[in-house]
């Protein structure tokens, strides 16, 4: 979608959330429930960078549900995960920022057929 002529919004790459299942009782195990690399295949097939791969634990759910993000978590399969994909992001980010111009800002001037205005 990002890619049409009329959007044209620069794409930094392509993240696989849930790429595969870990236990934490087996945190060396990788159980592909939703195929492997799809996500790695995609960004190929559009010419984006892939950044990286989350994968599906439940500590990222636990940490969600007490407001405490994920990505803080230390000395877990988790930090390793998110600091490698945050350096791709950086990255990805800088080449955007020195290849192409400044994002142009768009003024909003009408509200029409937005839902969230009462009418």
């Amino acid at each position: 979608m990002f890619q049409q002529e009329s959007i044209n919004v620069p794409v930094l790459g392509i993240i696989e959330n849930m790429a595969y299942f870990t236990p934490e009782e087996l945190p060396d195990n990788k159980y592909y429930i939703f195929g492997k690399e799809g996500a790695k295949h995609l960004s190929e097939d559009l010419n984006v960078p892939f950044l990286g791969d989350i994968p599906l634990v439940q500590s990222i759910r636990e940490a969600g549900d007490v407001g405490r993000p994920a990505a803080m978590q230390t000395a877990t399969l988790l930090e390793a995960s998110f600091e490698k994909l945050t350096q791709n992001v950086v990255q990805e980010v800088v080449k955007r920022n020195t290849s192409l111009p400044p994002t142009e800002a768009i003024k909003i001037t009408t509200m029409a057929g937005c839902s969230a205005v009462k009418k």
